[in-house]
């Protein structure tokens, strides 16, 4: 995966309190916890035993909507790769 790709991903897993990705009609709101060269990882719910981990492929964020919990309005902002 390009190297402009993996930097905006990290900039979106450092943005707001939270990340949110809508994907397939499914929506994982937690934290960016890992990137790798083909993936990501989003840690979902408040604790281990209620939360899952949910491995993203790169692939599939070109259907995805991306969004981050912006303190400073209240609000989920869209997030552009």
């Amino acid at each position: 995966m390009s190297e402009a790709l993996i930097n905006r991903l990290v900039e979106f897993a450092e943005s707001g309190n939270q990340q949110k990705i809508s994907l397939n009609g499914q929506s994982y709101q937690g934290w960016i916890m890992e990137i790798t060269e083909e993936a990501l990882l989003i840690s979902t719910g408040y604790a281990d035993k209620s939360g899952k981990d949910v491995w993203i492929q790169f692939a599939d964020l070109d259907q995805a909507e991306l969004l981050y919990w912006d303190n400073k309005n209240d609000q989920w902002t869209v997030f552009k790769i």
